[in-house]
């Protein structure tokens, strides 16, 4: 009686199976067909490896045969296969069943459920490898943000200082903006201003030379030149306020026209204030060239350099004064005009700075600092050239860049 209570309890309590000597199986009870899946018909009668596992190398089973055939228990946690695919853990240990005579009747296996434990102990090993790779690399990534530290501390001031730099430049150019909204309104102004002075002074002009050839009978060559001289200097300056005018208007009409016939023009109207001031001039007509833009804008470009020529040989004291413009072409199909001097150069620390907008070296009663920015504006946007200004020999020499029209 009390054998089968201890035969129930134990059937109850763990998987039971058992075998006859070659491994078919002869029992099987609840606990095993529930883990495995299935059902007492489905294991009795086929061999016992219907549940191994094809992960465990046939090296586990042969030792397993080895140990038992020789009468001795075996022990060992096996993976198993059940009937759905799934894989389950069993803590096993295999009897051998011994006759009367001594011999091995049967095998006996009593198992118990270890799934849950092995699945946590696979877990923490995976968390183990992954936490010695951790360590192992730790020191290295520990270096390389380190190194991406210090760089990004190195470069953070000189980014900083770009980035400030950047809203600067922003803010020049809505100054720039409102400045040149407000020259454009100023120089509609002078020209409103300035018609009328211009026009009385044509009519006394004319009638200064009316007079004179009523009095001299019609001669005096060097009255008649200074007559002439003077008239195209009045017409100059009318056409001149008229293209600033209009130099903000998109619809304006540019025209072709040659180096040499612009740089003659700003020589014979400067004429006057080079003979006062000393000044020999000579022009170099390499080879001439045809540009297309606007012949009054480039010729007043031409007369603020030499203007400020001029105000350079005085500030300097120059002895010796020349200027000299020279006219040519360049391979790469563009017009090239240099007017150069000898009036002591710019300093080094500033000539970068000669074509930004209200830059001046000189007393705010003789300049405003919009000369050469102007100037820089026109050969830009109105010729689509370009302009530079270097230091060379005893003087600056500036060179304008122009595209050749093509025929």
């Amino acid at each position: 009686m009390k054998l089968e209570q201890y035969q129930s309890a134990i059937e109850s309590s763990n998987i039971i199976s058992k075998t006859d000597i070659f491994g078919i199986i002869t029992f099987v009870n609840d606990e095993f067909c529930k883990i495995s899946g299935y059902s007492r018909e489905e294991l009795v009668g086929k061999n016992h490896n219907i549940v191994r596992h094809p992960d465990v190398p046939a090296s586990t089973f042969k030792q397993l045969w080895q140990t038992i055939l020789q009468q001795q228990t075996y022990k060992s946690t096996v993976k198993n296969l059940a009937k759905d695919g799934s894989t389950f853990y069993v803590n096993t240990t295999v009897f051998p069943i011994l006759n009367e005579n001594g011999d091995i009747e049967e095998f006996i296996a009593i198992r118990y459920d270890v799934t849950e434990s092995v699945r946590l102990s696979e877990a923490l090993i995976i968390k183990d490898e992954e936490l010695e790779e951790l360590n192992a690399t730790l020191e290295e990534r520990v270096n390389e943000q380190t190194k991406a530290l210090m760089e990004l501390n190195q470069t953070l001031e000189e980014r900083v200082k770009e980035e400030v730099e950047k809203n600067r430049e922003k803010d020049r150019f809505l100054f720039q903006q409102s400045r040149l909204a407000s020259m454009g309104e100023m120089i509609a102004n002078i020209a409103h201003q300035w018609r009328q002075p211009l026009s009385e002074l044509n009519i006394t002009l004319y009638k200064m030379n009316k007079l004179y050839r009523l009095q001299n009978e019609g001669k005096g060559v060097e009255f008649e030149d200074s007559y002439a001289h003077a008239k195209k200097i009045v017409s100059k300056m009318s056409e001149t306020i008229e293209d600033f005018r209009h130099f903000f208007s998109p619809d304006r009409q540019s025209e072709d026209f040659a180096l040499s016939l612009v740089a003659q023009e700003a020589m014979d109207i400067m004429q006057g204030t080079l003979e006062k001031n000393e000044v020999n001039i000579r022009l170099d007509i390499k080879k001439d060239a045809s540009i297309r833009g606007y012949f009054n804008e480039f010729s007043q470009v031409l007369i603020n350099l030499i203007n400020n020529t001029i105000d350079a040989f005085c500030h300097n004291n120059i002895k010796n004064r020349l200027i000299y413009i020279e006219i040519d072409t360049s391979a790469l199909g563009d017009a090239i005009i240099k007017v150069c001097d000898n009036a002591g150069g710019i300093e080094k620390t500033i000539l970068d700075k000669i074509f930004e907008p209200y830059f001046t070296t000189k007393h705010a009663s003789a300049g405003t600092g919009l000369g050469l920015y102007m100037s820089k504006m026109i050969i830009n946007n109105s010729m689509k050239g370009s302009v530079i200004a270097e230091n060379c020999n005893d003087g600056v020499c500036f060179t304008i860049t122009i595209p050749l029209v093509k025929e």
